[in-house]
């Protein structure tokens, strides 16, 4: 499972000229499935999302993670986040999961992270998504649940 993750003032997601979703300060997640991927995968993610400390304390230190910054999440579905591009011109989405099981798991770290205490909104998984953000930073961090990067 790989995610990259942005730390933003705003985000919204549109789909067919309606806005479906939307937070204030927070992180944008666009989450990747991959094939092989399964529950231990879903629980580093969240665990990881969860506790990730990129929110200034008073000090202008990073030392705050979303809950204590009071921020939300946005989790959007992007099979792209798994694009192979080490070969010729054209990604190829060979690791994608399937959608079938791509959507179980978005859904369980989306759940996993409201069960700890995470106000999050979600894309519309399978849609052709607008996704409008006010990047804040910028902050954008890459994570991979096998730790590869």
């Amino acid at each position: 499972m790989r995610a990259v993750v942005q730390r933003v003032h705003h985000a919204s997601v549109t789909v067919s000229a309606q806005v479906c979703s939307s937070i204030g300060q927070g992180l944008l997640v666009y989450l990747g499935v991959e094939r092989d991927d399964g529950e231990h995968d879903v629980a580093y993610m969240v665990d990881k999302l969860r506790h990730m400390r990129v929110f200034e304390d008073s000090a202008g230190q990073m030392n705050l993670d979303v809950t204590q910054f009071g921020g939300q999440m946005l989790i959007v579905s992007a099979f792209t986040v798994q694009a192979d591009v080490r070969r010729g011109r054209r990604p190829s989405f060979d690791l994608a999961a399937p959608t079938d099981r791509a959507v179980i798991l978005y859904g369980l770290v989306c759940e996993g992270l409201r069960n700890k205490g995470v106000q999050i909104e979600k894309g519309s998984f399978g849609n052709h998504m607008a996704v409008d953000a006010r990047n804040d930073g910028p902050i954008c961090i890459l994570m991979d649940s096998r730790r590869l990067f």
